[in-house]
């Protein structure tokens, strides 16, 4: 065996030989158009963000998951104005905290809400990564163990909205459903959309 057949290739070094030729017209074409999408969606990012109202812009901090855990029960036990297939329904009053808990696989609690009234909404995650996604409004965020997800909302539109995860998380990814009802303003409780038109998902759910 040679010397030449010996040498062990290395990404230190050049190879021997013409290893570069300079680029067909067509493959040039294709990189130029490559390039030149890369720029729009990069653009498109910015875009999306303040013309679509997607990815909204809020603030993060850590947060110890059972810490999240018992804070969102506490403002459970606090506003809590019914329960459907063992979920909470709970209505808070305008500029209230609002705790939103992801855990495998559900949504904690379901949430009934006042047309034009702001709340300081709080997303976090018991156990792995969930996505939120507000269907049908164009509303999504990464929701993370660990960390605490502050985000101002102000509803102006009534009616029910779902909750989707669009993070797989497991087996009961499909599962994982929740709910927001957003009231006409000046509405009175007894024009409240029925509890149990507030919120659909199986009642197996363990509490967090």
């Amino acid at each position: 065996m040679s010397a030449t057949q010996q040498e062990l290739l290395s990404g230190l070094g050049a190879p021997r030989g013409i290893w570069w030729r300079p680029a067909h017209k067509q493959e040039r074409t294709w990189i130029a158009i490559a390039f030149v999408w890369c720029l729009i969606l990069f653009a498109m990012m910015p875009f999306w963000h303040l013309k679509g109202g997607q990815n909204p812009s809020g603030f993060r901090s850590r947060v110890d998951p059972a810490a999240f855990a018992e804070r969102t029960l506490r403002f459970v036990e606090e506003y809590q104005v019914g329960e459907v297939n063992g979920i909470p329904l709970v209505a808070p009053p305008p500029g209230a905290d609002v705790y939103l808990l992801a855990q495998m696989w559900r949504w904690y609690p379901a949430l009934r809400l006042t047309e034009g009234v702001t709340y300081n909404f709080h997303f976090s995650a018991l156990d792995v990564n969930h996505g939120f996604s507000l269907y049908p409004a164009n509303l999504n965020l990464q929701v993370v163990p660990g960390y605490d997800y502050g985000l101002k909302i102000t509803p102006n539109r009534p009616g029910e909205y779902r909750i989707v995860c669009n993070e797989f998380c497991g087996i009961g990814h499909h599962n994982m459903l929740g709910s927001i009802v957003v009231e006409p303003a000046g509405a009175s409780p007894s024009s409240a959309t029925p509890a149990s038109a507030a919120f659909a998902t199986p009642s197996d759910r363990s509490r967090p």
